[in-house]
């Protein structure tokens, strides 16, 4: 069966079960070829893997949409976080010049890179819309290199199913999947709107995932671990994270 008749044989799969026989139904055929999130159980758990499901097969290979620079809000929005404490005041004066982002768990090569190793990977500009789930939303113009870049560079396994990405605030971590972790528009972004990121939009470094909202766009991060359960990391999901309830999946 080619992927196209696939893909159209699992889509039509998923919404006759969503419609007529309910989203247990629906849940039970994800599962079937593989597509379930991780917050998969109790009550919401077969609408989230109804969700997920049906956005990977249909959206996979999806851009979230580029803007002109005449679109780009002014200024952006900036979203209140708990004080950051003496050692990032001491990073800061420094330029960040000691910052690390390290990369470890399922890779052939760990590694550590600086902001200025991270800089000299080939850029990616991209002008898109962030959207939180508060309400708020700005449009604005994001520079970084490749999330996928990086990954390419430490050496990803075959069995890698996710990627975990931690802030340099405690306790706050949140995690995609390789999809959206390889996905062109992910970036490890450095720049906003021409210049540097600012500490109050998540500088020296953030993680920016233009199909998904807000919350899964993690300020600050200083490591980045892959691998093939999240269980590892807490009690499956929102115990650490940034969620704290909300959905895994976040897309848009």
């Amino acid at each position: 069966m080619s992927d196209l008749s696939r893909r159209k044989l699992i889509t039509a799969g998923l919404a006759a079960a969503g419609g007529v026989a309910g989203v247990g139904l629906a849940a039970g055929l994800a599962r079937r070829y593989g597509l379930i999130p991780p917050d998969h159980a109790g009550f919401y758990g077969p609408g989230e893997t109804l969700t997920y499901a049906a956005q990977r097969i249909l959206t996979k290979h999806s851009m979230a949409r580029e803007f002109p620079p005449s679109e780009i809000s002014k200024p952006p929005f900036v979203n209140e976080v708990a004080p950051l404490g003496d050692q990032f005041k001491r990073l800061r004066d420094g330029g960040f010049a000691d910052w690390r982002l390290s990369v470890d768990g399922m890779v052939a090569r760990p590694a550590s890179f600086s902001l200025a190793e991270l800089k000299s990977h080939p850029a990616r500009r991209q002008i898109t819309h962030m959207a939180c789930e508060e309400g708020w939303s700005y449009i604005a113009e994001w520079t970084g290199v490749p999330l996928s870049q990086v990954l390419d560079q430490v050496g990803v396994l075959p069995e890698a199913k996710y990627v975990v990405y931690f802030s340099f605030q405690r306790d706050w971590w949140d995690s995609v999947d390789m999809s959206d972790a390889l996905h062109p528009q992910t970036l490890v972004a450095y720049g906003l709107n021409g210049g540097e990121l600012p500490v109050g939009n998540g500088g020296p470094l953030r993680l920016r995932v233009a199909r998904q909202l807000g919350y899964k766009n993690v300020k600050y991060i200083t490591r980045l671990t892959v691998t093939d359960n999240l269980k590892k990391f807490g009690q499956g999901l929102g115990s650490a994270s940034p969620e704290g309830g909300y959905a895994w999946y976040a897309g848009i």
